[in-house]
């Protein structure tokens, strides 16, 4: 009986841990899309936009939103002195804006 009830533990932690979506969508480039050069940074901490805690996001054509798709830390450590939250970068980016979000299909720094 406590060989049944250890197996049946094990099973229901192993599905647990193999139901969570490890997967992240990739943005790709697209050569149909059109690619906008954008002002990038923590949305909070640069643009002093209201949300919670530090979150990118992007100036595109004169308006600051909110970045979906991709994250502050997908492109290194944000509270590092060149960060997001102490600087604003250049990318290049393809998406489209969502329901005053930018949904972001591809995300590539500008290198200096």
């Amino acid at each position: 009986m406590k060989k049944c009830l250890l197996l049946l533990a094990m099973l229901v932690s192993f599905s647990l841990t193999y139901a969570q979506d490890a997967t992240k969508k990739k943005l790709v480039f697209d050569p149909k899309n059109p690619t906008y050069e954008v002002e990038a940074t923590c949305g909070s901490c640069m643009f002093k936009m209201e949300g919670k805690g530090c979150l990118l996001a992007i100036k595109f054509k004169g308006k600051n939103y909110f970045v979906d798709g991709t994250g502050l830390e997908d492109h290194g450590d944000a509270h590092d002195k060149e960060g997001f939250c102490n600087a604003i970068k250049k990318a290049k980016v393809q998406g489209n804006v969502v329901k005053d979000r930018f949904e972001v299909s591809y995300f590539e720094l500008i290198k200096k």
